[in-house]
């Protein structure tokens, strides 16, 4: 594939607790946290010596964002650099607690949602050339982002009016457009915020911001590297099929809530496909490009 800018935004969720009962606010686990942070650069909002970002975001929520990476083993690195990070900012806390008497364990959670039905997000950014139809990428890309769920998904247990159900996406329960400028209320499955943090005459930042957050460093890999690998085909004018949906927030769901991968979603043109049928054409054209 050719060069291309990529980067992972994770949020983290915090708890400590005390014999299975909450001990600090997540306010409180944050200041302990980020204590040895603001100690070293005055600042929760810090920029680190590989490049990443570490700061406090909405909701008392750790985020670390990794520096630009131009390779798929580079961001994958740099994403497992922010969990040993925060795992040694957990040791230093909970080192701080137990000097002031204080009983109890911090958790650091690497997911989506909390109890009380939160979301937080795992952002992928990409950079993409200025030129071309941003509608098109898009158009293109809506699908794909909500059929891969099946090899990126994190997984949740969902609880629904008739019973738990299994959910293979955390995040998409939390999804209600396919495109807009918001990241917090009416989530959008592509974010058009654009800071290319470039020539901006020349490149716009793709922020998607409706993938899971991944323990596994291969879900990680195939996550960015075949939209980047798609990205690259639209670029060089690869003519996919028509795989738009006719309700991609309807259908989003629907993949989730299917651990077979057979559940059929119907498309703006009448055909019905599973969400592996329709990574199946990706995967296709792909191997003719």
């Amino acid at each position: 594939m050719r060069r291309r800018i990529f980067g992972i935004e994770n949020e983290y969720g915090v708890t400590c607790t005390l014999a299975g009962q909450r001990r600090l606010s997540p306010d409180e686990v944050a200041r302990y946290l980020f204590r040895r942070v603001v100690s070293w650069g005055r600042s929760s909002n810090v920029f680190l010596e590989n490049g990443a970002r570490l700061y406090l975001d909405v909701g008392s929520h750790p985020e670390y964002a990794t520096p630009e990476c131009d390779s798929l083993l580079d961001v994958v690195v740099h994403d497992r650099a922010g969990e040993r990070i925060l795992d040694k900012l957990v040791e230093s806390a909970e080192q701080r607690l137990m000097e002031e008497g204080i009983k109890g364990t911090i958790h650091l959670f690497k997911n989506n949602t909390d109890s009380a039905g939160n979301s937080y997000g795992c952002h992928e950014n990409y950079l993409v050339g200025r030129l071309g139809e941003f509608q098109k990428t898009v158009d293109t890309l809506i699908p794909h982002m909500v059929s891969r769920q099946i090899y990126t998904g994190a997984g949740k247990l969902l609880t629904t009016p008739r019973g738990t159900q299994f959910s293979m996406s955390q995040r998409a329960e939390h999804i209600w457009e396919g495109v807009s400028s918001a990241t917090t209320r009416s989530r959008p499955i592509i974010n058009t915020r654009d800071e290319p943090h470039a020539d901006a005459e020349r490149y716009r930042r793709l922020h998607v911001i409706a993938g899971d957050s991944n323990m596994s460093e291969y879900a990680t890999y195939v996550k960015i590297g075949i939209t980047a690998a798609i990205l690259q085909m639209i670029e060089d004018a690869v003519v996919f099929r028509d795989l738009t949906l006719e309700n991609p927030i309807r259908a989003i769901r629907e993949v989730a809530h299917d651990p077979t991968c057979r559940q059929r979603v119907r498309l703006a043109n009448g055909r019905e496909l599973s969400a592996l049928d329709m990574q199946w054409e990706y995967l296709e054209r792909a191997m003719r490009y």
